[in-house]
């Protein structure tokens, strides 16, 4: 049986990122009016990113476009859906990412990101 307490502590020591993650969530205006709006869920969460593969080249005349595999390890009590927006601080860089499917493990959960910015 694995014990799931020192598998955690073991990978949080690797934890040198932070994130925001934010979603949608309706807003009630004073008029009565239900909006949405973009509103952080967690802030500064320790967490680990990780890239999966190296990035294509998307240049084109008009734009650059970053794309890539990457992936986010964090706590498992955390509740992150697929599509909510998730910044990491990363050696002072803020990245932002969509969150793909999250898997969850005793330990951890992983969490494939989409880079969502242009070079």
């Amino acid at each position: 049986m694995i014990n799931y307490r020192r598998h955690r502590r073991a990978i949080e020591k690797l934890y040198e990122d932070k994130c925001t993650i934010s979603r949608m969530v309706d807003i009630l205006k004073p008029s009565g009016e239900k909006r949405k709006s973009l509103q952080p869920v967690y802030e500064d969460k320790p967490c680990k990113l990780s890239q999966k593969a190296l990035a294509s080249n998307g240049q084109t005349e008009a734009a650059n476009n970053i794309a890539y595999e990457t992936k986010l390890f964090i706590a498992p009590e955390l509740e992150i859906s697929q599509g909510d927006a998730i910044e990491v601080t990363r050696c002072g860089r803020v990245l932002k990412f969509i969150a793909g499917e999250p898997f969850v493990y005793g330990s951890h959960q992983e969490i494939s990101l989409q880079r969502k910015d242009k070079a």
